[in-house]
């Protein structure tokens, strides 16, 4: 393996941990917590997943440029473009959704129904869990 493909492994499997820890630990676990209400929840959430989606943008912009100037099988870089097209995807359409949802909440109305931005946007993190995994994988192989 060389030294840009190991990079591009490198830098998948930590995207695929961040996404993991951020979005299937942390933001369900942060509700679970005793006495922290809807809004605090909501706050923290927004804070911490601007800031996982900043990383994100810049592990996909890495692994854009070292897939375009590097070697990985055609599997792999396939599988890595998609990833990255659903978190541009995530970004653009589905993050505005939730912000002006998290916004309605915050200012006291509709918090009493289930958001469907959100269960799109955790149906985009599991596509991207899988491609990031088998785009790792491939790389690997």
């Amino acid at each position: 393996m060389d030294g840009t493909t190991a990079a591009i492994v490198a830098i998948t499997f930590l995207w695929l941990g961040m996404v993991l820890a951020i979005s299937f630990l942390e933001a369900p676990l942060k509700f679970q917590t005793p006495g922290l209400d809807l809004a605090t929840g909501l706050s923290i959430g927004r804070i911490v997943f601007r800031a996982l989606n900043t990383v994100e943008t810049f592990l996909a912009i890495a692994i854009i440029i070292l897939v375009s100037v590097g070697h990985p099988g055609t599997a792999a870089r396939w599988l890595l473009v998609a990833a990255v097209a659903v978190l541009a995807i995530q970004l653009v359409a589905v993050r505005p959704a939730l912000s002006r949802r998290s916004d309605a909440v915050l200012a006291g109305e509709g918090g009493d129904k289930r958001s469907h931005a959100h269960l799109v946007y955790v149906a985009f993190e599991l596509m991207k869990v899988g491609l990031l995994l088998a785009g790792g994988i491939a790389l690997l192989a």
